[in-house]
């Protein structure tokens, strides 16, 4: 986050950067009723996804139903803002089916998302590196959209998942920030410049050094600011493994989030590799390692074939 204190009458404002996997896949068909059906891996967010149905419709004043079935979702409450894709899927899905307005913005009203980041929203339209420009004093919607850059396509980000751990959320995270000490100008000022004057500019430039060297003090940072509430600069599940991935050839490292999700960034296959190799020996059986590039768009619509007994019924698949 750029600034929590909003100085300057805009709160919060963000970066982030979307990577393929793990991933959310959802299929949806017209129906009389909500109903949510799920792979056994991922039943455990089916009661949030009719939630978000409802909400939705209830939005749009719809009296229509939708059929869900929760292929594959992101693991909840770990960093990766699974609630904001799922919620965006959804709300995506059923734009496809009832014609209700399918641009991102309308998306994140119809679910309420995006009251304090909006990056989750905009990597939703179309990956890459985004950076937002945080929300107005009193505003309701989602905030702007700065800037989205391409990363280069050799660079690899090697995201790591310690299991036992999870990160604030809900109501919790509203309490969370309600109480977080105010930052410094001077650190928000920080955080700031180094965006804007180096972290951008080596992504442009595919330096991957300086840009790793800006990431990785923007993330020190930022975890100062939130360590009354998660126990120090980073969630005690993520500070070990945030310390040892330099070491392991990580030129970039950060927390997503509130954790316990770490990543560490490199460039190419092999180095990517061995980073995984040691992550995933240091967790053992005690967490989930992801490797690979990041992802260069958002979420993608295809029609499908609907089943026999729904065959006169549209039919939509969400994926992101």
């Amino acid at each position: 986050m750029l600034d929590l204190q909003g100085t300057f009458g805009r709160r919060f404002g963000g970066i982030g950067a979307g990577v393929p996997t793990p991933s959310l896949a959802l299929e949806a068909c017209a129906a009389g009723d909500v109903a949510v059906t799920a792979a056994p891996g991922a039943a455990k967010q089916s009661a949030r996804a009719l939630e978000v149905a409802r909400r939705v419709l209830q939005h749009y004043g719809s009296t229509a139903g939708v059929r869900l079935h929760l292929e594959r979702t992101i693991p909840a409450h770990v960093g990766l803002g699974s609630g904001t894709q799922l919620a965006l899927a959804v709300a995506r899905a059923l734009a496809e089916l009832y014609d209700f307005p399918r641009d991102v913005v309308s998306l994140a009203a119809a679910t309420g998302r995006g009251q304090r980041s909006a990056v989750g929203t905009w990597l939703f339209e179309a990956g890459g590196l985004v950076v937002e420009g945080g929300r107005r004093m009193g505003s309701q919607g989602a905030a702007p959209l700065l800037a989205r850059l391409a990363i280069p396509s050799d660079w690899r980000c090697v995201v790591a998942l310690p299991r036992g751990a999870s990160g604030t959320s809900g109501d919790d995270e509203a309490s969370a920030f309600a109480g977080l000490p105010s930052p410094s100008d001077a650190e928000a000022a920080r955080v700031s410049h180094l965006v804007l004057m180096a972290l951008l500019p080596a992504l442009l430039e595919d330096d991957i050094g300086a840009f790793g060297r800006a990431l990785t003090e923007i993330q020190c940072i930022n975890g100062k600011w939130f360590s009354s509430a998660q126990g120090g600069t980073f969630a005690p599940a993520s500070a070990q493994l945030i310390d040892r991935m330099p070491e392991w050839g990580a030129v970039g490292v950060g927390q997503s989030s509130w954790g316990p999700t770490v990543y560490g960034l490199v460039r190419g296959d092999a180095a990517a590799a061995a980073l995984s190799t040691s992550v995933t020996t240091y967790l053992g059986d005690r967490g989930d390692v992801f490797t690979g590039p990041f992802a260069d768009g958002g979420a993608t619509v295809r029609r499908i074939e609907a089943a026999a007994e729904h065959r006169d019924n549209r039919s939509a698949e969400t994926r992101s």
